[in-house]
This record gives structure tokens, sequence and C-alpha cells, in this order.
């Protein structure tokens, strides 16, 4: 269980602040249908994440050497130091919107995800644990943890949470993890 609890609590932390946060804050405020819009998040989390869960895992039979620990622990270091660097919000009004709520969510949402650092936490969690499922899993709860109340109570939210703290621990326990790996 520990490929869950990991990848939970670490893209939960990770998405505190960033670029999909605020996509979700303005999903929530172009359309009514709250629900859609988590549905949205949730297939396109689950799709990209479990594509990059796999590429991890694939990467990981070339990452057994001492060496390539190395190169799976420093990544995990360079990972947690990106966090501390914020995103901005480069949503704008979409022609996606034609398409309602739903629809939008899940592109916007999948496009969002490609290169994000949370994608490569995935690939990089799926290579260390080697658990396509439980890692999918983990950091797709981690998603909707940060994400559904920002759809539900967004601005109300994003006004009282310390964004450096939560990026400061989120970038500490990517460090960690990649210091573990390596001395591990």
């Amino acid at each position: 269980m520990e490929p869950l609890y990991i990848s939970l609590f670490t893209v939960a932390l990770a998405e505190i602040g960033d670029k999909t946060q605020l996509l979700s804050l303005f999903l929530a405020a172009k359309f009514r249908n709250k629900w859609a819009i988590v549905a949205g998040i949730l297939v396109a989390t689950l799709l990209n994440h479990a594509a990059s869960a796999w590429l991890g895992g694939w990467l990981a039979q070339y990452l057994q050497s001492e060496l390539g620990q190395w190169l799976l622990g420093g990544s995990f270091i360079v990972l947690g130091l990106w966090l501390l660097v914020p995103d901005k919000d480069d949503s704008e009004d979409s022609a996606f919107q034609k398409y309602g709520a739903f629809a939008a969510s899940t592109l916007l949402f999948f496009l969002a995800e490609i290169g994000d650092k949370t994608q490569i936490a995935t690939v990089l969690l799926g290579a260390q644990f080697h658990s396509v499922v439980l890692v999918t899993l983990g950091t797709t709860l981690g998603m909707l943890l940060a994400n559904v109340p920002v759809v539900f109570a967004g601005e109300y939210i994003m006004k009282r949470i310390p964004l450096k703290a939560a990026h400061l621990v989120a970038a500490l326990v990517f460090v960690l993890v990649g210091v573990f790996q390596i001395i591990g």
C-alpha cells in the first residue's frame, strides 16, 4: 500500500497552487455543473496518469543499475526543487466551452497535465514502485483531493491555503523520496 499512500500524498501536495488547480477554478467559474467538471478531471487524470505510471514502470527496467537509481533519485530531487517554481494560470476563454462541462474539463485537464509536474511525478513514482494500478490510483486520488474542493469552494479555499508553505512541504517530500531512493 506504500505506493498508493506516497503517490496520493505527494501529488495532493504538489497540486496545491498548480496550474491544474487554477484550471479547476476557471472551469468552476464557467460551468454550473460541478459534478461534470469533477467527472472530467477524474477521466482525464486516470487516462494521463495510467499512461504515465505505465511509462515509469517500463523505464524502471533501465534504471536497475546503481547509476539508474542515482538518476531516479536525482529526478525526484529535481522535481522537488521544480515545485518551488510557482505555476501561472495560462487558461483562457476557450472554444472547448461549447462542448459542455464534462468534455471541456476532460480535454483541458488532459492537455494541462501533459508535461506537468504531477505527470512527471507519476512517471517517477511508477518507475520507483513498479505498480501501475496503485500509483495511478494514488496520483488520481491526490489530484481529486486537491482539485475537487476548488471546484466547489474555489476562491474561498484558494485565499486561505498558504501556497508557499504547501509548496515547501511538497518540495521537501519529493527531495526526501529522492534521497531515500539514492541511499536505499
